[in-house]
């Protein structure tokens, strides 16, 4: 009896995604593979809007970078994924940019591969570069407290609109697509803890403090002023008459960059997502379990929040060294194995 062949336990289970019989697209170029792969992170995996446009984005750069040595995503070898992973770092983009364009292609061969729509994964035996990750940038609580009354100051609509939207990150640690998304009816009989839908439709509570509370409130009072013409109600906290009907998450960053501006910090240094950082680096350096910070802030890995303890340890080391009697007076600076003593 002759076994029809069948792949391995071990080819089932490596590319991450599960085999099927699905016949490929009939597209002769890979573009029918990058819309199923599109369509498969959207719909199985529940991948925000934004992260599929980001895919759609890499792989696209990826393609017009094959199509230069006359293949496409479809018929690539390892050397000409080598080829372009090695021209990433070329085009002088950041090493962020380029582990991601990376990541992209590689994610989109263990789709392909586990279609079976390829043999093989040309992606694989390029080793990705090391690269070091970058410490967030941070604001101080004086600045945080700086920024929400430079916006406060604006006393109008828009002041009470900014000033809600700063006080919310800052509480709860929101994402600005998080921020943006929010509805009406989450912050109807002023409760204590927001839920949020965020990265893959999942969903937490986020805390809110008493001042993001009064700012939701007093902005509440002042919130018809942002309605579009015509229209009695909007589903959004923050509605708009832009396209779209709510505030973008790019006039928002525009927003806190004037707010910046006139609290007199550096605009480059201030962002909704500094924001969020801040709201994790004062938790951690308040004492906060990294566990419960992993939580509020919706991150599906421990290893992503732990970065803010390094952020912390530095920001206190700072302290020490400009504040501490020792180091003012232009004492001796403790060595690492200096150890204290005790009398008996």
């Amino acid at each position: 009896m002759v076994l029809p062949v069948r792949p391995e336990i071990e080819d089932m289970t490596e590319s991450g995604f599960t085999r099927s019989e699905t016949p490929a697209p009939t597209s002769p170029r890979a573009g029918g593979w990058v819309e199923a792969f599109l369509e498969m992170m959207s719909g199985e995996r529940a991948a925000a809007a934004n992260t599929v446009k980001a895919y759609e984005r890499d792989l696209a750069d990826a393609e017009a970078g094959l199509a230069r040595r006359g293949v496409d995503l479809a018929r690539a070898s390892a050397e000409d994924i080598e080829a372009y992973f090695t021209g990433l770092g070329a085009r002088g983009l950041s090493p962020a940019t380029s582990a991601r364009r990376r990541a992209a292609v590689r994610q989109f061969y263990r789709f392909v591969l586990g279609e079976r729509w390829r043999q093989d994964d040309p992606s694989r035996r390029v080793d990705a570069p090391r690269k070091g990750r970058p410490l967030p940038k941070v604001l101080t609580r004086a600045e945080v407290d700086a920024l929400i009354a430079a916006a406060g100051e604006r006393d109008d609509a828009a002041g009470l609109r900014l000033a809600c939207m700063i006080e919310l990150i800052y509480a709860s640690g929101l994402r600005v697509s998080e921020l943006v998304s929010l509805s009406l009816a989450a912050v109807r009989g002023d409760p204590a803890y927001l839920i949020v839908r965020g990265k893959g439709g999942k969903e937490r509570l986020a805390p809110l403090n008493e001042a993001a509370r009064a700012a939701i409130r007093a902005y509440l009072e002042a919130r018809a002023v942002f309605l579009p013409k015509g229209v009695k109600e909007s589903p959004w906290l923050f509605p708009s008459r832009a396209k779209g009907g709510r505030l973008t998450a790019r006039r928002f960053a525009q927003l806190l960059d004037a707010a910046a501006r006139d609290a007199g910090l550096d605009a480059a240094k201030v962002s909704p997502h500094v924001l969020r950082h801040a709201f994790a680096t004062h938790l951690v350096e308040g004492g906060a379990d990294l566990r419960v910070v992993q939580t509020l802030l919706g991150h599906a890995d421990i290893a992503t929040t732990q970065i803010y303890t390094h952020v912390a340890e530095g920001r206190l080391r700072q302290v020490v060294e400009t504040k501490h009697p020792l180091a003012k007076a232009g004492g001796r600076t403790p060595r690492r194995n200096d150890r204290l003593t005790t009398c008996r």
